[in-house]
């Protein structure tokens, strides 16, 4: 480790399709967190792979009837327009797979001359599980015990049902690479051992990526770096939690699967941002439409509490009890429970410095950085009404209040409300403001 520097390695996306709110839930948490660390003044190398080398890849090009690289570039151009959309930055480096076969193979021959990895009578290139006694740490898991909960490739020319692939005899059709053990292509475990290595040395500081990582990838990934170098593979290890929708896992199969651009074509991407930092990043979420729109309502009302308030330097109590949740394991919840403190503060006394403290935490969170009034419109999805028009409605409501026509004057308040203006009235008159 290098006092002042982290280097973080986020396993990204195999690039067949869409990506999915699950998708989201990983890249917005570790998105956050890279801004978190920059924000206490450490320089952060953020690499975020792509696998674009892959047998869903292979499929889905031979369904559309496409190179396979034509397909990944597509999916690739979807994915950055989409986290861009949800405000997230780019990493320092993403690499793709395709990119590294040298290093790919490379890696492979280092094992084998460790004794390590072995090639199949089939041809397929394997990793020798029993080479590495450590295996299973991560998970804290024995051997046995891992193998009967997961899906292993059981073939013929195994040592062992454990062993798994580190370069695949290509099939007919498909993209290949010369190789020592043949025309083939790269095993997903081998990939990011060798493009980790590449960018942050063969010893970093933070390795992160979904909850269906952590066993068999990251394990394997742990055993066949570590075998290959003799050296720790990463200090730490990092999942973001599940996304499930209505208590529910998410799967095609349960047609409660959504993609990052369906669920934005309902709702604002703040507000799914908003919505995917109120759980800690490794815990379980559940996604509903309720959960969604409670996180636009509580958005709408830090928004109005920001609407006249000037930069200002933030709250020192706010901030510091802020930095503890955030070092607290990066709990986001905790330190959005501290907003709602600030606008409480800022609704009762105007308090400048709590105003302040909430615009750091959007400096960090890249939340708040709207006009209210902008805000207020994307949310109801209606278009902003002019001065002209709130002037008017404003004087038919106290029109209204002057005849006794109470249910007229209720009406306008609460379309006003649904259009984003809020009313005053005062013994001064009326007056409105836009939320």
């Amino acid at each position: 480790m290098v006092p002042g520097k982290v280097g973080m390695y986020v396993c990204g996306i195999t690039v067949y399709d869409y990506c999915h709110i699950g998708h989201a839930r990983v890249m917005i948490a570790f998105d956050v967190i890279v801004r978190y660390l920059r924000s206490q003044g450490l320089d952060v190398t953020y690499v975020r792979n792509i696998t674009d080398v892959d047998d869903k890849i292979f499929a889905r090009a031979a369904e559309r009837n496409l190179p396979f690289e034509q397909l990944t570039d597509e999916f690739i151009q979807a994915m950055h327009e989409d986290l861009d959309r949800l405000g997230c930055q780019p990493p320092t480096a993403e690499p793709r797979a395709t990119g590294h076969i040298a290093d790919i193979i490379g890696l492979i021959q280092r094992l084998e001359r460790e004794g390590a990895a072995y090639q199949g009578q089939g041809g397929d290139v394997y990793f020798r599980v029993s080479a590495y006694k450590e295996y299973g740490k991560l998970n804290n898991r024995n051997l046995d015990d891992m193998l009967a909960g997961a899906r292993v490739d059981v073939a013929a020319d195994k040592e062992s049902p454990a062993d798994f692939v580190l370069w695949k005899q290509s099939k007919d059709g498909e993209a290949a690479w010369p190789s020592p053990w043949g025309a083939g292509r790269p095993g997903w475990h081998i990939e990011c051992s060798a493009m980790s290595m590449k960018a942050l040395g063969e010893t970093f500081d933070i390795h992160g990526g979904g909850p269906d990582l952590k066993f068999p990838h990251h394990e394997n990934e742990i055993a066949q770096s570590e075998a290959a170098t003799c050296q720790p593979y990463a200090h730490y290890w990092m999942h973001a939690g599940a996304v499930r929708v209505d208590n529910e896992k998410m799967s095609k199969s349960l047609g409660n699967f959504f993609t990052i651009r369906e669920v934005l074509k309902e709702y604002d991407p703040e507000v799914v941002r908003f919505f995917l930092l109120s759980s800690q990043y490794r815990g379980h979420i559940n996604y509903s439409d309720s959960g969604l729109q409670q996180a636009a309502d509580s958005l709408t009302r830090i928004y109005r509490a920001l609407r006249d308030a000037p930069a200002a330097e933030p709250d020192r109590d706010l901030l510091d009890r802020f930095n503890a949740a955030m070092q607290d394991d990066f709990n986001t919840p905790g330190a959005l429970s501290l907003v709602f403190e600030a606008v409480r503060q800022l609704n009762s006394n105007g308090d400048s410095a709590a105003a302040g403290f909430i615009q750091h935490v959007g400096r960090v969170f890249n939340l708040f950085a709207q006009s209210p009034a902008e805000f207020s419109a994307k949310v109801r999805g209606q278009a902003t009404l002019s001065d002209a028009e709130i002037d008017a409605l404003v004087a038919e409501r106290t029109a209204a209040k002057q005849s006794k026509d109470f249910a007229r004057a209720d009406e306008i308040r609460q379309g006003l409300a649904e259009q984003g203006v809020e009313i005053e009235d005062s013994r001064e008159g009326t007056r409105w403001n836009r939320i």
